[in-house]
């Protein structure tokens, strides 16, 4: 059983085939995990869950955290074969929350948000989402679709 395929498109560049999901997957989302590192962020799981990727890592801000992200998408806007768990390392995220939460800012969606539960944590009630919602009438066109990765803009 090969573990490497041809070069299809004579670039060189070789894609894993064959047995090995774990390869086939780690390739795939390889530029994400090299920018991780270019970013200072401690990358600490990259293994297979389920027959996905799971990556699992600390970024030292979230804006590095959010660029992590843009990668994900720019490799597969679905990532539907990837369970990416990024965090920031203390220092940046509680103090950058409450920042958020007394001026404004912004939020990166997680897996399992709401705008209600975002709206909860930010105003104190969830039945403020609507808030959010019309904030970001740009990017969200239903208040139940939004997605990991999302930056949304959370108004005073």
């Amino acid at each position: 059983m090969a573990l490497f395929g041809k070069d299809k498109a004579g670039t060189g560049v070789v894609t894993p085939t064959g047995g090995d999901p774990l390869a086939v997957l780690r390739h795939k989302y390889d530029p994400v995990i090299r920018l991780m590192h270019q970013l200072g962020v401690q990358v600490q799981t990259v293994d297979l869950d389920g027959g996905k990727l799971r990556l699992r890592g600390q970024a030292p801000s979230e804006e590095a955290k959010n660029k992590v992200w843009d990668q994900i998408k720019a490799v597969d806007p679905l990532y539907s074969d990837l369970n990416a768990e990024i965090t920031v390392v203390a220092g940046g995220g509680a103090a950058a929350g409450a920042a958020a939460t007394a001026g404004g800012g912004s939020y990166t969606v997680q897996k399992g948000d709401t705008l209600s539960k975002i709206s909860k944590q930010y105003y104190g009630d969830p039945n403020k989402y609507n808030r959010i919602f019309e904030a970001n009438r740009d990017q969200i066109k239903d208040p139940d679709k939004i997605f990991p990765g999302q930056v949304l803009k959370i108004p005073r």
